[in-house]
């Protein structure tokens, strides 16, 4: 098994490309293990994934630090590839609350993970300074440890479609030392395009939401170095049970010809 430094070194060196790599979000040991087996690069966590698989809602007042890093360290523990975080907003409003969040993380085994900036409160995202000043502590805590931020602009997801703002927290965001920025929810490829022109660190873009369906190649083509899935491969699981559930309802079991052979899962779950 590769030690985290080599995780590290393999992950960062991702995000110098050439084109763009996917990095898809598991959201327990099980799911890592079989997404790895299919070859990606890299993987990432899903809070949102992770909260519904334990009946939780997606929010910072419903999932804890301590649930969220010791399922990432489960998933670090069943993976020989790099893992990166969804570290919500720190865990905390105050820039060291994200300082210590980062240090947990790395020594939870991961090697890189996201800070947005929204708040979980009723005024959703804080204010620019506020939000550059939390990156900026978190990116010093992750000096000297094999750890990737990516600093996260959260206005899509929180009815503020304002790209011209999103843009300028991205870029107060990289003046604050992320290397890597983020903005989900941008509603299609000319967002996404502008955004990746007018920032100079790598940008993901999540795929599998309600926005634009795009292919790796044209992404690639708009500027954009990492792609994940959040919680939408949870979402299309539970889909497949939901169809699996309605059917055996109806009275017929025809699901079970398009589940996964059980050698196939017995095969990704075989110790390393």
């Amino acid at each position: 098994m590769p030690d985290q430094s080599a995780r590290f070194e393999t992950f960062a060196r991702l995000h110098e490309g050439p084109g763009a790599f996917v990095m898809p979000n598991p959201w327990d040991a099980g799911s890592a293990r079989l997404l790895s087996m299919l070859g990606f690069p890299a993987l990432a966590t899903t809070s949102a994934g992770y909260a519904f698989s334990i009946g939780r809602q997606d929010m910072n007042t419903a999932i804890t630090r301590d649930g969220v890093l010791a399922n990432a360290a489960d998933i670090v523990a069943a993976t020989d590839l790099p893992v990166s975080a969804d570290l919500q907003n720190g865990f905390g409003h105050a820039p060291e609350d994200c300082a210590e969040t980062v240090r947990l993380a790395a020594a939870a085994g991961l090697v890189g993970g996201s800070i947005e900036d929204a708040t979980g409160d009723d005024d959703p995202i804080y204010d620019l300074d506020r939000a550059a000043d939390r990156v900026r502590a978190a990116v010093e805590a992750a000096a000297g440890l094999p750890f990737l931020l990516t600093a996260r602009a959260e206005n899509y997801l929180w009815g503020r479609p304002d790209l011209a703002e999103t843009i300028a927290r991205l870029q107060a965001f990289q003046d604050a030392g992320a290397p890597v920025l983020y903005a989900p929810g941008l509603p299609d490829l000319e967002s996404i395009r502008t955004v990746c022109a007018a920032v100079d660190r790598p940008v993901n873009v999540v795929m599998g939401l309600s926005g634009p369906r795009l292919s790796v190649e044209v992404l690639a083509q708009a500027g954009v170095r990492r792609i994940s899935v959040g919680g939408s491969f949870y979402r299309a699981a539970m889909g497949g049970l939901m169809r699996a559930a309605e059917e055996v309802k109806a009275g017929t079991f025809g699901y079970a010809g398009d589940a996964i052979p059980h050698g196939t899962l017995t095969a990704a779950m075989a110790d390393r």
